[in-house]
């Protein structure tokens, strides 16, 4: 018996030539996202900015609203990664931006420390019933591929349509 590339066959199901489509780079699209529960309920943050601040005071990018939490809580900042052409991470550092620690601290995945490369689904805890969960949200899509929705047509000869009254 003999095996059939079924890959090749379901990515590419009309084309003879292969080439065109194996030269196009797949391309990463990362959407980073932080969840916060504080006093006031759960807010969403889509996280596009370099540098973020955090914490109970009015000036700070990410404001958590708990009596429990530092004015300046904590710092995320984005740094690249180095085997990924396009994508980043974002770091955690407890306190302000000039290094002035958080009075209580951050709690990541159960453990305290005082600074932390995120990774999907981290949970961040900087207060009593204070804490936030991080998200990166990855969609695959080869550069150049175009949703099959934008091709939904139909296209009738003209011809055919004298055959199908007769």
């Amino acid at each position: 018996m003999v095996e059939k590339d079924t890959h090749s066959m379901l990515v590419y199901p009309s084309s003879t030539n292969f080439s065109n489509h194996l030269s196009m780079a797949a391309e990463l699209n990362e959407n980073h996202l932080l969840i916060i529960e504080d006093d006031q309920g759960r807010k969403e943050f889509p996280l596009e900015n370099s540098v973020y601040s955090i914490g109970r005071d009015r000036n700070c990018s990410i404001r958590l609203i708990s009596q429990f939490v530092s004015r300046h809580h904590a710092t995320l900042v984005r740094f690249p990664r180095k085997n990924q052409n396009n994508g980043y991470y974002y770091r955690i550092i407890d306190g302000d931006s000039k290094g002035k620690p958080s009075a209580n601290g951050l709690v990541i995945n159960g453990r305290k420390l005082p600074t932390h490369n995120l990774k999907n689904e981290d949970e961040i805890v900087f207060g009593p019933q204070v804490r936030a969960i991080y998200y990166v949200l990855k969609n695959t899509r080869l550069s150049g591929q175009t949703d099959a929705c934008e091709y939904d047509i139909t296209l009738i000869n003209p011809g055919t349509t004298e055959d199908m009254e007769d």
